[in-house]
């Protein structure tokens, strides 16, 4: 068990905490990354059941953008990292970030029935990679932003908890994003559906996204920038210098590793469970598939801001490590439970693992993204240098490179189960099967595997603090010397002058 640190019973310093308005604003921030993430899972399904578009083909023109997002994700995180301005190294680029990402969500979906399978396939492949070129600098800052908001190791923790606490709002929503594009007395079809509603949600990426460009106070905006040589060679070689230094740091790749497993696991598997619920469950009727869904996702969503509370009160007491076994562990028995959930005779019994599965991702974000800011301490003892935006941009280009694997995967095995759009609701037993058998059975292997890694994660409590003390002792060692350099060259003006 992790040890209590720093003192017999850990306080955070008045100095160390975050006012709740900086929190509130964090937190819409938050939302406005959630809803884009959860929007675009629950709507790119209008590609396959809408327009009639292959499955595999609508896996692949999701695994595509996250190509780019390798190059765009690091790069962004550089420079966001070393930029500065009179505003600070990161709100520029959030404030920017946010008015073209929500754009372009707006314009990925202005689609209409009539083209070919082509014609959608790279429409959309397209826009999605612009728009996630666009989303990215506002997401990769806003994260690095998290990180160094704070050096208290659970106020680190409580921040990432308000802002996951907010962005669960868009998991409640999301799930029955479904249920109002088929809603025929606002549309004309699915297709207008998506339409209408993406406009919607560009609007609110906008304005919900520049907020903490313009109210977030920046902890380190005026640092000095790192040493290095001038010239395109030096910064090129400055960044792939930066990328493999996170790369050797054992602890972020433990994390990378453990998330890249149970969040992307989660996702795979819930390519599946649309069509489990539509065609096992309801022989292919989607108005009532599309309420269990809608029912399903909003309750795993409320049952998760009470894992976020509890797994935010654990952490305190037995330290983030073995509150992420626990928590994943549980989610493992609701994923079990899923395979007496999925019965036609009562379909809402599915909903008895929403409050277990909750447990996972409720816990993930919070956890892993406030043991990320303690590794940036971490990095920043070995290197002397402060990269919350690399670690942030590579952290969650793990996620996304995991999202485009799962998006290609889910089409593929889509097609292997046997599964069949054409067919309707006369699916095949086998595929019915095997369609379960991966929604239920791919998820807990990943946690398995996860809980594995984090066994052996070495950054405790008692660690962190030691960490921080080192840190900021040579901070101030740093200052006095530049300090003492300043006055020795002001002395010499003088002389000079005199």
């Amino acid at each position: 068990m992790e040890q209590s640190a720093c003192k017999p019973r850990h306080v955070t310093a008045r100095e160390d905490r975050i006012p709740l308005f900086q929190k509130a604003i964090y937190s819409i921030g938050g939302l406005v990354n959630s809803i884009q993430a959860a929007a675009i899972g629950a709507m790119v399904i209008v590609l396959n059941i809408g327009l009639g578009v292959n499955p595999a083909l609508v896996g692949l023109v999701g695994a595509i953008p996250r190509i780019i997002d390798a190059i765009s994700d690091p790069l962004t995180g550089y420079f966001s990292d070393n930029v500065r301005t009179r505003w600070g190294r990161r709100r520029p680029i959030i404030f920017f970030g946010a008015i073209i990402g929500g754009v372009l969500y707006a314009l990925m979906f202005q689609l209409y029935k009539g083209h070919s399978e082509s014609f959608y396939f790279w429409y959309f492949a397209i826009f999605q990679s612009i728009y996630f070129l666009g989303f990215t600098c506002f997401s990769i800052p806003w994260i690095a932003l998290g990180y160094e908001m704070t050096p208290d190791y659970h106020e680190r923790t409580r921040l990432q908890a308000a802002s996951n606490f907010i962005g669960q709002f868009a998991w409640i929503i999301a799930p029955w994003f479904f249920k109002i594009m088929d809603n025929k007395s606002m549309f004309t079809d699915i297709v207008h559906g998506a339409r209408i509603l993406s406009i919607l949600l560009g609007a609110f990426i906008v304005v919900g996204g520049i907020l903490p460009a313009i109210f977030i106070k920046e902890r380190f905006g005026d640092i000095a920038k790192p040493k290095r040589g001038v010239g395109p060679w030096n910064i090129t070689k400055d960044f792939f210098n930066g990328f493999a230094v996170a790369f050797k740091c054992r602890p972020f790749v433990k994390l990378c590793a453990a998330t890249f497993l149970i969040f992307n696991g989660f996702m795979l598997a819930s390519a599946f469970s649309a069509y489990v619920i539509f065609f096992y469950v309801y022989g292919g009727d989607y108005s009532k598939g599309g309420t269990l869904l809608g029912w399903f996702g909003s309750l795993s969503a409320v049952c998760t801001f009470c894992v976020i509370f509890i797994a935010t009160w654990l952490s305190t007491k037995i330290g983030k490590r073995n509150t992420f076994l626990i928590t994943v562990s549980i989610s493992i028995v609701g994923y079990a439970l899923k395979w007496i959930g999925y019965n036609p005779a009562h379909p809402y019994l599915l909903l008895i693992a929403a409050p277990f599965i909750a447990f996972g991702l409720g816990s993930l974000f919070t956890l892993v993204s406030s043991m990320v800011a303690d590794v940036c301490d971490f990095d920043e003892l070995l290197t002397g240098t402060r990269r919350e935006g690399m670690f942030g941009a590579i952290y969650w280009w793990m996620v996304k490179l995991g999202l485009a694997i799962s998006s290609l995967l889910s089409g593929i095995l889509l097609n292997v189960t046997g599964f069949n759009v054409a067919l309707g609701a006369n699916q095949t037993v086998s595929a019915l099967f095997w369609m379960r058998i991966c929604d239920i059975g791919i998820p807990i292997a990943t946690s398995l595997i996860a809980i594995f890694i984090i066994m052996t994660f070495e950054i405790s409590e008692a660690k962190a603090c030691e960490i921080r003390a080192q840190v900021e002792r040579r901070r101030g060692e740093r200052r006095s010397e530049e300090k003492r350099v300043e006055e020795e060259r002001r002395r010499g003006e003088r002389r000079e002058q005199g």
